[in-house]
């Protein structure tokens, strides 16, 4: 991995506009992170022009369904050598394990923990008792016991699982440098408070892609680390 934990979402359905922001901001981020927006429009072809411009990419597919399927999924993506792809926790240990051990000998698998969109009363719409935090820990607890390489999880909680794993590879989203609006996101810290705690890799998409001066909002978020 690039020194720089910061991977930069490319979350838009235009390819020509995503492959100019990352070639603009490319000597500023460690990685480009793609999610579904970006592979529904692009798939693997998307991919292959990201990743030309040299960076380790981040798949945010968020794999969920039974294990043999997401198995089949993680193998499809071999050729495209993601370093992160993403599958969620929810899905259960056997899924997970299956991921791990479908996926390319140089891809970390981390599980996505508790959406950082969501917050306790959300939870409770969806039938799950607990606070976030009490979430993201018994969910990573079972990512560790499926012998995945890390989870995502909010900044609020990165510091905790940390102490919980101590060697885990953790992916920290929600991201908003001090000042910046948060959006649809409710569980949110500055990229300093995170790489504080512990987090390995940095998401930040809005508050660059959306910035008037992209190349000068990743410099100054670069900055603070």
């Amino acid at each position: 991995m690039n020194h720089n934990p910061v991977f930069l979402a490319l979350d838009m359905p235009q390819l020509d506009a995503a492959t100019a922001l990352a070639k603009k901001v490319k000597g500023h981020v460690g990685g480009f992170k793609l999610g579904l927006e970006f592979f529904c429009a692009h798939g693997h072809h998307g991919v292959h022009e990201i990743a030309h411009l040299g960076l380790p990419i981040f798949l945010d597919l968020k794999l969920h369904d039974i294990p043999n399927t997401v198995a089949g999924a993680m193998h499809s993506l071999h050729v495209l050598e993601p370093s992160i792809v993403t599958v969620h926790a929810s899905g259960g240990r056997a899924m997970m394990e299956d991921a791990k051990a479908a996926a390319g000998e140089n891809t970390k698998v981390v599980a996505v923990t508790l959406l950082t969109s969501l917050d306790e009363r959300d939870m409770a719409r969806t039938g799950i008792d607990g606070s976030p935090h009490d979430q993201v820990m018994r969910l990573a607890e079972l990512a560790e016991s499926a012998g995945l390489d890390g989870i995502v999880c909010s900044g609020a909680e990165v510091g905790a699982v940390h102490k919980q794993w101590s060697d885990g590879y953790f992916v920290v989203p929600g991201l908003r440098p001090g000042g910046k609006a948060s959006g649809d996101q409710k569980r949110v810290v500055t990229p300093r408070q995170a790489r504080d705690d512990g987090a390995s890799v940095l998401v930040v998409g809005r508050p660059i892609s959306k910035a008037g001066d992209p190349v000068a909002a990743a410099r100054e978020i670069e900055a603070t680390l």
